[in-house]
């Protein structure tokens, strides 16, 4: 039995010690023509900071480059409804992925945006989202539970939300995305 044990203590330790330091990539990339999406692209990467192991980059569309995508273990998109689609700006960014040899492929993806309004094509645009992911071979994932299927969302010109800033709820709906979003990237990155 002891010499079980002597085999056995020094591959337990090297598996904690591992999961210890497993470490993830999460890129947070948006774009935002009034703050709004900024803002709960700040929120998703509060989320995404606060679990151990994920290391996060948030920049906007314009700051990002290819080896951002390729050295990323998950990629968070957002952007703001645009006429029930994404803003050119993400749509050209989008375009602009590898695709050949499917670098993407099985890298984590989730998608945030805001909207003026109830209905104003949230969903529909975080679906969009979602499907360009996967014809890139991407593993997508929404929220943590029901309430948010698609990832995060807000709503920010009308009743009550009118203010133009975005409410709390809809925030702490970005920061649960982000850190559902980081512990699945770094529990992935700890089983390679």
């Amino acid at each position: 039995m002891a010499r079980y044990l002597t085999l056995l203590i020094p591959i337990l330790f090297f598996s904690y010690t591992a999961s210890l330091n497993a470490q993830a990539t999460v890129l947070i990339v948006y774009h935002s023509e009034s703050g709004n999406t900024k803002a709960m692209a700040e929120a998703v990467a509060e989320g995404a900071s606060g679990v151990e192991g994920a290391e996060v980059e948030l920049l906007t569309v314009d700051e990002v480059k290819t080896d951002h995508l390729l050295e990323a273990d998950a990629i968070l998109v957002g952007s703001p409804v645009y006429n029930a689609n994404v803003t050119p700006e993400i749509s050209a960014f989008i375009a602009s992925w590898p695709f050949e040899g499917q670098p993407l492929k099985d890298k984590i993806g989730a998608a945030f945006v805001t909207a003026g309004g109830i209905s104003a094509g949230e969903e529909l645009v975080q679906m969009n989202i979602l499907q360009s992911m996967l014809v890139f071979g991407m593993i997508v994932a929404g929220g943590p539970d029901w309430t948010q299927p698609f990832g995060a969302s807000a709503v920010t010109g009308e009743e009550p939300f009118a203010s133009g800033a975005i409410d709390d709820q809809f925030l702490e709906k970005g920061v649960q995305l982000g850190k559902r979003i980081a512990t699945l990237a770094v529990r992935l990155s700890d089983s390679e």
